[in-house]
């Protein structure tokens, strides 16, 4: 009866802690999306106070998610050519849609007000979209600001056909060889296969 009772406790004891031990690592992070995944929409913030979701753009053929941020030294590098890629591509159905996925309340210069002060000084053209809770992200599965998730919008919903790095040189625009975005859309809108679907994405780790 003893020993009865002692496994019983150990028993007890493992549920618990995988009960535990499953509740901390979903709070935060799971796979993540992969090329041919359905992308589920969101409602976020956007910095004029209104909330935005992918079913807002009735008239999209797909959405360049953008994971950026404030403070990010290469998400600061990646800036210009953001704007250019919604301008680029905005009318051709694929609009940019850009997301803070940082905790602002250890990073402040990320907070919702700064993300309004930044995107009013450098003449954003494209949603700024505030996660907060950081729900979004893990959803995705981005790691780095930027990250991008390029979505093509089908009859089965927002597919993903292409993740990672915005092109192959951060540091310098007029360095950059592979274009990696876009090509992917530009594939897209011409009816053909992405050649490159994932590259590595290069920035800051998000702030959790």
């Amino acid at each position: 009866m003893k020993t009865l009772k002692i496994l019983v406790a150990v028993a007890f004891v493992i549920a618990i802690s995988a009960f535990a031990i499953d509740k901390v690592s979903s709070n935060k992070t799971t796979k993540g999306y992969l090329i041919g995944d359905v992308a589920v929409d969101f409602k976020l913030k956007n910095i004029d106070d209104s909330v935005v979701s992918l079913a807002d753009y009735s008239d999209a053929k797909g959405f360049i998610i953008i994971f950026t941020c404030n403070h990010c030294p290469y998400s600061v590098a990646y800036e210009d050519r953001i704007i250019a890629l919604n301008t680029l591509y905005k009318e051709k159905g694929y609009p940019v849609v850009a997301i803070n996925p940082n905790n602002s309340k250890d990073y402040p210069e990320d907070s919702f007000e700064n993300m309004k002060i930044r995107a009013k000084n450098k003449g954003f053209t494209f949603p700024y979209l505030f996660d907060d809770g950081q729900h979004i992200y893990p959803q995705y599965g981005a790691t780095k600001t930027p990250h991008v998730y390029v979505l093509q919008k089908t009859e089965k919903g927002n597919i993903v056909r292409y993740i990672g790095a915005i092109d192959n040189n951060y540091k310098n625009v007029s360095a950059v060889t592979k274009k990696y975005v876009e090509d992917a859309v530009n594939a897209l809108l011409n009816g053909e296969k992405i050649l490159i679907e994932t590259t590595k994405a290069i920035g800051c780790s998000i702030k959790v």
